[in-house]
């Protein structure tokens, strides 16, 4: 069992072409649980829930809050008879929305697909497509690597959260990370209703993570975000460019 958490705080910034300006606050809880069904097939269950708290003081009006709900369910298992290769594949029900009673017309279901190569110890590799049913791109590539080059420096630039982390010791880890977000909510817009509000950002920054014991992990960190906006799908009710500023961390892992 594993435990991911984390608070992102994004101060204030002005706004392209308009007065005002917008604050956010991202909080994300993702629950895991890893088995073996069989004793072969490699089954990992998840729960995750994603706050994004805005505070808006231009005029275009904008929820005060977005809100996610997702279960994940995938399984990894070997490619046929291709050596030292596996396929994997997800699919995450989830609810997208402005407040905690989700709606059905809030319901997405993605889904991915995709090969995992392991030539050595040293060497991952990952190559496939994920599918995003109803959002304004509905496929997406998915590739990315993990290189291990000794026991202290490690790349792993996935596309869920690229990172290098080096162990200083062993309580102490640095590390440098990226990420982004292409998200899209249904929300109440005056008296309309199941309005699409598409949420989009890229970050950039280095951070230190503690060892607290064998079960718990914290870090800290910060950096430059980027690509901000908040954009009706309906243009004509309007879109917020959030302009580039930054972004402190805190995370906490707990593995059972």
């Amino acid at each position: 069992t594993q435990i991911d958490s984390y608070f992102r705080y994004m101060p204030s910034r002005s706004v392209d072409a308009q007065s005002g300006k917008v604050e956010i606050l991202e909080g994300d809880t993702e629950y895991s649980y890893e088995f073996k069904a069989f004793d072969k097939l490699l089954l990992k269950l998840s729960l995750d829930n994603k706050y994004i708290g805005i505070e808006n003081t231009t005029t275009v009006k904008l929820p005060a809050h977005l809100v996610g709900l997702t279960t994940d369910i995938e399984t990894t298992f070997p490619f046929f008879n291709v050596d030292k290769t596996y396929l994997s594949l997800g699919v995450s029900p989830s609810f997208y929305g402005d407040d905690w009673s989700f709606r059905t017309s809030g319901f997405r279901l993605p889904s991915r697909a995709f090969l995992i190569y392991q030539p050595t110890e040293k060497w991952t590799f990952l190559a496939g497509v994920a599918f995003y049913p109803d959002f304004e791109n509905e496929v997406l590539p998915i590739l990315g690597f993990i290189y291990k080059p000794n026991d202290k420096l490690t790349f792993e630039i996935t596309p869920k959260r690229p990172n290098i982390s080096y162990i200083l010791n062993d309580k102490i880890t640095l590390f440098a990370e990226g990420g982004s977000t292409f998200s899209e909510f249904e929300v109440s817009r005056d008296n309309l209703k199941n309005v699409v509000l598409r949420y989009r950002e890229i970050h950039l920054g280095t951070g230190i993570k503690y060892k607290v014991n064998k079960f718990i992990e914290s870090s800290l960190s910060c950096g430059g975000i980027f690509g901000r906006s908040l954009k009706y799908r309906d243009d004509s009710l309007g879109e917020v460019d959030i302009k580039n500023g930054t972004y402190a961390e805190l995370r906490l892992e707990i593995k059972i």
